[in-house]
């Protein structure tokens, strides 16, 4: 017995790592045909947040000595211009090829203006041939990304992955330890079958939204790979790791600031749990009469499932969390200290977030909201839908304070349905943590009902933005009523998971009264 459960786990190691490959293989073969795909242009995919030509013409601008938040395109970290902008240009004869193709538009422009004063009949031909010139340069300087990029992207999605896959396997081995300790070794047999980290790990590498968000040149998958890195930090009580997962994360988009709280219930009280109190009647209940094994399996759950509140994994990681704080913001006054500093870097990251002063369309509802209010009431509704989030903090953090893996992706699902400039990849992250509970959550209700409406919002999306935008034969509206329809399903997804988590931790409790 024990030979054939050994054939079978190296069997589905074999068969996660085929498919983890293959995802590779498949993201550097779209990436060939991306420029074909023009993914980077769908504002489904790039925010102006994450959006790799808005990074470019970032680095451009400090390229030529100018500030990079200079004419409201980039409001990303400065730091990602220093990694990452030079990526996004190519070397010819020691200048950029960016530099050079704007060169020769400003001469193709001058050349033009100057066959118009002087001989407007005779040069039509030139003039045609110039026009058509700034246009393919043009859209070679939208295009401009190279596949070192690409290749990054690409790895930053095989590293969250593999975080996701060790955290999930983590979260199983802690479930059985769990099970095994209040007696209850029916409800493990179960889910022995299903390991959720694989099956979490490979969601997130064929997902569909993190497919376009990879080949989609925006920074979405940097963003991911770092929360998730925060995760699985404290999941393994490596505290640093988590420290500076959650700092970087939140420097780079802000509303990662939010998972503080599950990431100190990790640190603080171990992995997802059924409610303490449990183990404690368990204890009461087995009196004097626990033998060697019970008392073994009573060790592991406190191992990975505390009944005290370890204060010093938290004081510990609130110290690196200072550490790395400050380490990013010196490198980010350095690297503004002839720009303004670090003030023009809050107001243009952070105000530009707080503030939504972008409002062109995206799969969120904020932009078309604020592109109707009165300008007199914005202030009023901008701190309405901000302190939206806070307000469902606290109470999901009282209520679910024993499943902090659990309480991370509710944080995340909320912080995606409510932020300024969402993106599909931020739904790519929280739908890959929610399979890690595919064996708590077997029954959850409306499932298919979810599938169908998260499909049919992704195939409407796109359709309703060509009729409005480049057909004009609808409006807003058929856009925003896709945006509408997308919230309600992460609503309905929210409030139907945390339903079936609460039913479960029930169904435990029964369990545990008739042993």
């Amino acid at each position: 017995m024990e030979d054939r459960s050994t054939t079978g786990s190296w069997r589905n190691k074999l068969g996660f790592w085929k498919w983890a490959i293959a995802s590779v293989l498949f993201r550097l073969i779209l990436t060939y045909f991306s420029k074909n795909l023009n993914l980077s242009s769908r504002p489904e995919v790039s925010t102006p947040l994450t959006s790799l030509r808005r990074l470019a013409e970032g680095y451009w601008l400090k390229q030529l000595s100018m500030s990079p938040y200079s004419g409201s395109m980039y409001h990303g970290s400065p730091l990602l211009l220093s990694i990452l902008g030079p990526l996004t240009v190519k070397k010819i004869g020691g200048l950029s090829s960016e530099l050079l193709c704007r060169c020769r538009i400003h001469a193709a422009c001058t050349a033009r203006l100057h066959l118009l004063s002087s001989q407007p009949k005779l040069c039509q031909f030139h003039i045609l041939y110039l026009d058509f010139f700034v246009r393919i340069s043009l859209s070679s300087v939208k295009n401009q990304h190279t596949f070192g990029y690409s290749l990054v992207s690409v790895v930053a999605d095989f590293i969250s992955a593999i975080l996701i896959r060790a955290t999930g396997t983590s979260l199983v081995r802690a479930h059985l330890h769990n099970c095994k300790a209040l007696g209850l070794d029916k409800l493990c047999k179960g889910n022995e079958a299903v390991p959720s980290g694989d099956v979490a790990a490979l969601v997130y590498l064929w997902n569909p939204f993190t497919i376009v968000s990879c080949i989609g040149f925006n920074t979405s998958a940097i963003e991911n790979m770092f929360v998730v890195m925060s995760l699985y930090g404290a999941s393994a009580g490596i505290v640093p790791l988590a420290a500076f997962g959650w700092v970087v994360s939140s420097h780079l988009s802000l509303y990662p600031i939010v998972l503080v709280i599950p990431v100190v219930f990790l640190l603080g009280y171990g992995l997802d749990a059924p409610p303490r109190k449990l183990f404690a009647q368990s204890n009461l209940k087995g009196g004097e009469k626990i033998s060697a094994d019970h008392a073994e399996l009573k060790s592991l759950n406190d191992k990975f499932s505390k009944t005290y509140f370890s204060w010093r994994r938290v004081v510990t990681f609130f110290f690196w969390a200072f550490v790395w704080t400050s380490y990013v913001l010196i490198m980010c006054a350095i690297s503004m200290k002839e720009y303004g500093g670090l003030g023009e870097m809050f107001k243009r990251t952070y105000g530009f977030i707080l503030a939504i002063e972008d409002l062109s369309p995206n799969i969120g509802v904020l932009w078309y909201f604020f592109a109707e209010v009165f300008d007199f009431f914005r202030n009023f509704f901008l701190i309405v839908f901000h302190v939206n989030i806070l307000f469902m903090i606290l109470p999901l953090a009282i209520r679910l304070n024993h499943r902090p893996c659990f309480l991370a992706f509710l944080y995340l699902a909320v912080s995606s349905m409510l932020k300024s400039y969402p993106s599909v990849g931020d739904s790519a992250l929280y739908l890959s943590l929610l399979v890690l509970f595919v064996n708590e959550l077997a029954e959850m209700q409306f499932t298919f009902f979810l599938f169908c409406g998260y499909v049919g919002i992704s195939l409407l999306s796109p359709v309703m933005h060509n009729l409005w935008i480049w057909r004009g034969t609808g409006n807003a509206n058929f856009y925003f009523a896709t945006a509408i329809g997308y919230a309600c399903f992460q609503i309905i997804l929210v409030v139907e998971s945390v339903s079936a988590m609460l039913n479960h931790d029930r169904k435990i409790r029964k369990l545990c009264n008739n042993v």
